[in-house]
């Protein structure tokens, strides 16, 4: 019986000090404020098709919609927005479809954009995007779906960016997490003629921010670093909480004190039984074997519920995805490494835990082999990489339920946007 006591005991004493772990680890991203983003300016342009308004952001924000009749108006409330001093508050626009816009300050957090509408028969879209930041809506007459220009770049005036017509159909923005393992003080694993992996993986981080912007415009992508700076481990799945994004893929490079081993792995977070993978973990979480093993045999069942509550099975499919495409991909051109690939693993890797979103761990090859090294050394087999990471996050977004433009028909059945106090009294309303 007392053996049974001094068991019960110790494993609450487990308990109690793994949820502390966890909640340190996860209190930034619940107790840091978000930066609030500014409204500073708006557009618009008339056609004999539509009406589109671009409202100018600091940032991208997300927001709500909503409608009110009698008389009849369309609303946004941007989230976590503010209104810049100089902002026009009152806009003029009198055409068949909006008699005017009115901004105000909802609520401290919440900007409040109102349009007085012209007619009960309109339809409008939203695109929300980024680099820079800009709400564009355009709104046009009931059953004109067809007319509207789907290429923003021909709708936002003479001084639009340049945008791959690609992005108007992307309605959904995607935000993007990368992370680049290691930095500053902590070097990472070092290869044998003395390559860091922090700073191979910063270098194929950027590599696949720049592919995604250039390819998918729509994709918001976020570095957890950018420079050879050291981010603690909470942080980084903070940062990615912070930006509120669709996923979170933290990038390293592996090493073995089996100098021979070589290839791709991909890792979600979970309990394991492979000590291979628990000695990845170990040295990625910077601690020793032993301790690992240690803190995993009485951990096993928080770290079965936490990969649960991190939405387990989107980041099984987003593990799967970066290790098919990069086996595929590097396979092709290097077979001495990609035949290596060993697959998708779970392991408790501290970068992973209080990730809000699906989030994967991948190890680009090892470092620690002498021709995988080599390769690492080089451009080429970097950009391979990063173009296989790439290809497996828009993979990922590719296999979800397919995303339509936010869109509302006056003449359709679809509920309308999400509820919002009405009565609240506020100065545009």
């Amino acid at each position: 019986m007392m053996s049974a006591a001094r068991e019960r005991k110790r494993y609450a004493f487990v308990i109690c000090a793994l949820l502390f772990l966890f909640f340190a680890l996860t209190a930034p991203a619940v107790c840091k404020a978000a930066e609030n983003a500014e409204l500073r300016e708006v557009r618009f342009w008339k056609s004999q098709e539509y009406i589109r308004f671009v409202f100018d952001l600091t940032k991208s924000v997300d927001f709500t919609n909503g409608k009110l009749s009698n008389p009849e108006r369309l609303f946004f409330d941007l989230k976590n927005t503010k209104l810049s001093g100089s902002l026009k508050k009152t806009i003029e626009v009198n055409n068949e479809f909006v008699k005017g816009v009115r901004i105000g300050q909802f609520s401290p957090d919440t900007a409040r954009i109102v349009f007085d509408l012209s007619s009960q028969s309109y339809n409008f879209k939203i695109l929300n995007l980024e680099d820079p930041a800009r709400l564009v809506v355009d709104i046009f007459a009931s059953g004109a779906k067809a007319k509207v220009k789907e290429d923003v770049k021909a709708g936002l005036g003479p001084d639009a960016p340049k945008t791959d017509s690609r992005q108007a159909q992307s309605f959904i923005r995607r935000t993007v997490v990368i992370d680049a393992g290691h930095g500053g003080h902590d070097p990472g694993a070092v290869g044998p003629t003395g390559v860091y992996e922090k700073n191979v993986v910063l270098d194929i981080a950027i590599r696949v921010r720049q592919i995604l912007k250039k390819t998918q415009p729509s994709y918001a992508v976020v570095l957890t670093r950018e420079t050879d700076v050291f981010i603690p481990l909470p942080k980084r799945a903070a940062i990615a909480n912070d930006q509120k994004a669709d996923l979170f893929v933290s990038i390293h490079a592996n090493a073995s004190s089996n100098r021979k081993a070589r290839g791709i792995e991909t890792y979600l977070l979970n309990a394991t039984n492979s000590e291979e993978a628990l000695k990845t973990a170990a040295r990625e979480n910077g601690v020793s074997f032993k301790k690992m093993k240690q803190t995993q045999s009485e951990m096993d069942v928080i770290l079965t519920s936490l990969a649960s509550e991190n939405k387990r099975n989107e980041s099984v499919k987003l593990a799967g995805n970066l290790q098919k495409t990069l086996i595929g991909r590097v396979g092709k051109r290097y077979p001495q490494t990609g035949e290596h690939g060993t697959g998708v693993k779970g392991a408790p890797f501290y970068v992973l835990v209080g990730a809000e979103m699906p989030a994967s761990l991948v190890e680009v090859s090892f470092i620690s082999n002498r021709e995988e090294e080599k390769l690492l050394k080089t451009e080429s087999y970097r950009q391979l990489l990063a173009q296989s990471i790439a290809d497996g996050i828009h993979k990922y977004f590719s296999s979800q339920p397919k995303q339509q433009m936010v869109y509302e028909d006056r003449e359709d059945s679809r509920p309308a946007a999400k509820s919002v106090n009405y009565s609240r009294p506020v100065n545009a309303r």
